[in-house]
């Protein structure tokens, strides 16, 4: 891990602890070794680092390229392996990056929901996911977060010590007989099948 990576990585774990009792449910099951992606529901800011945190190794992460701008942590963002993208429009250049990134044995967090949720409830999968699985074949580790989005929803303010709890499932692993069909109808159909495995996941949380 670089040195601005690290730093944020055991601030997250400090600060997730402390105002969140953050808890990983089925750690094991992260693949820790190898080009993989981890695909989880988005409730929060809160989302990235702590599914950052849930694994021992460096992630790759998508965001919206206006955070970038922010005072303070934008300039950063590039050194914590945050790729830009612009939610405004298809950002092809983001996604290849990330098909790059995966190919080169690198794991990433993708969002299969693209935003955040505005009420708390899933939402529908988008194609950009079923595109990094049908171009990379990675294996995929749905993981859902619980209590972020009362924690931190999106139009509140920090709710500290609200407990949050990512429950990891087990991996998905994709072949070329999965790849029936083409172009965005595949693409949505691997990310809907992406996240329905998500919704399945219960919170174990003790």
């Amino acid at each position: 891990m670089g040195g601005w990576y690290r730093f944020g990585y055991i601030t997250s774990q400090i600060l997730g602890k402390l105002l969140f009792s953050f808890k990983v449910v089925h750690r094991e099951r992260i693949i820790e070794e190898g080009g993989c992606i981890l695909a989880m529901n988005h409730e929060s800011y809160l989302d990235p680092p702590l599914a950052g945190i849930a694994c021992h190794r460096e992630l790759f992460y998508l965001a919206r390229k206006t955070l970038l701008k922010w005072p303070i942590l934008g300039p950063i963002l590039p050194h914590m392996n945050v790729i830009p993208v612009d939610q405004d429009r298809a950002d092809m250049s983001a996604l290849k990056t990330v098909i790059k990134r995966v190919r080169a044995g690198n794991a990433t967090v993708i969002f299969p929901e693209g935003g955040r949720t505005p009420d708390g409830k899933l939402q529908p999968a988008q194609p950009g996911l079923g595109l990094v699985i049908a171009k990379t074949l990675a294996p995929v580790v749905p993981m859902r977060i619980f209590g972020a989005f009362e924690a931190f929803p999106m139009d509140g303010k920090p709710k500290p010590f609200t407990p949050v709890t990512i429950v990891v499932g087990e991996p998905m692993y994709f072949t070329k007989d999965d790849m029936v069909g083409e172009g965005r109808e595949l693409y949505q159909r691997l990310s809907e099948r992406v996240m329905e495995r998500i919704a399945a996941i219960q919170n174990e949380r003790p």
